[in-house]
């Protein structure tokens, strides 16, 4: 293994030495398509369904592949037709050589439809670097994980690496988990064996279709301890939401949103803002109640971004001037020279910002 090391070093080198990194790529892929000189590259060796419209995907990762904590996200970048589209994913670690990516398909989503109808075993994928701020630090005896629809994927990552730290002898686990009907519900058998494993840990799941069992107060009145409880919630913006006004006097609350629901674009607000665009040199006019980053795209303007969940921060530009809110929380901000979000605020005066 150290020979093979050291000839892929010296060839590394060598290759550096005569071409840039882009032709060197181009070459070593010829031989073994995970091999490069700088790109985190991931194979997919196993695809499997776990539930309606939903794959796991088992990753091979190269070693440029920056491992994130559980609970965190990975830029995601796949070629679709000879161009490339990012995406952003919470991977679970599996070993030291392998992650797992739990793809569900959205409605006219052309990555997610692509890598759960088209993707192959073979097929690379490219992960950027982690990012998000709901990690595996717990300060109190208990933690309730709330997820909903696609957003149990994170709370997946972190219950594994609870599973192998062993953290989950010593705390409270329990996960409510909403999806709309029993084929949405992914990775039930993985639940089931970790609660019969771990006695400290139990699940619930709740069929929105079937039963009408939306997230609402009597799933807080089941906890006598929130003042010794860290929640996590995962899932659409209304159901991040609800989360934090329900759950607002747990000892600690994160709340992560996956995308920006009907309750978040504000349909009650009619009317369009004028926008200043300082690089570009354009005033453009968008829709008042509607995400910001969308309303450009919709005019041809193309901001760079990541997540659409406020969370990686790509699409942060500095707000000049004008009023805007947060679609997440409905928080709203009048201060100039602030940072602003534009995957997740909504223009409410006319705006000046540096794009």
């Amino acid at each position: 293994m150290q020979a093979i090391e050291k000839r892929n070093s010296l060839f590394n080198s060598l290759a550096q030495s005569v071409m840039n990194s882009h032709d060197a790529n181009f070459w070593l892929q010829k031989i073994n398509p995970l091999w490069s000189i700088n790109q985190p590259l991931a194979k997919i060796v196993k695809k499997q369904n776990v539930a309606k419209d939903t794959v796991s995907l088992i990753l091979q990762c190269n070693r440029h592949v920056v491992r994130g904590m559980a609970g965190q996200h990975h830029p995601v970048t796949v070629e679709i037709e000879g161009r490339h589209y990012e995406r952003t994913y919470s991977l679970m670690q599996i070993d030291a050589d392998h992650l797992c990516l739990t793809v569900k398909r959205v409605d006219q989503g052309l990555v997610s439809s692509w890598l759960v109808e088209h993707s192959q075993t073979g097929h690379v994928l490219r992960l950027g670097q982690p990012y998000g701020e709901m990690q595996q630090a717990i300060d109190t005896p208990n933690l309730l994980l709330l997820a909903a629809g696609s957003g149990i994927t994170p709370m997946l990552s972190l219950i594994e690496a609870l599973c192998q730290s062993k953290q989950l002898n010593t705390h409270t686990v329990q996960l409510m988990y909403w999806v709309k009907t029993q084929a949405d519900a992914a990775y039930v058998e993985y639940l089931k064996e970790v609660s019969e494993n771990f006695s400290n840990f139990s699940y619930q799941i709740f069929y929105t279709q079937e039963q009408d069992q939306r997230l609402n107060q009597s799933h807080v009145d089941q906890f006598t301890t929130l003042s010794d409880t860290t929640v996590y919630a995962c899932g659409p913006s209304g159901f991040a939401a609800s989360a934090e006004s329900l759950f607002k006097d747990a000892a600690a609350l994160q709340t992560e949103a996956f995308s920006l629901s009907q309750f978040a674009e504000d349909s009650t607000e009619t009317g369009f803002i004028n926008v200043t665009l300082t690089q570009s040199n354009k005033t453009i006019a968008i829709p008042k109640g509607q995400s910001i980053l969308s309303s450009l795209e919709h005019q041809g303007i193309k901001p760079n971004h990541g997540c659409r969940m406020g969370i990686c921060n790509k699409c942060a530009c500095n707000k000049a001037q004008g009023a805007t809110k947060n679609l997440l929380n409905g928080a709203a901000n009048n201060e100039p020279a602030q940072l602003l979000k534009i995957c997740v605020n909504s223009a409410q005066s006319d705006l000046v910002i540096d794009l």
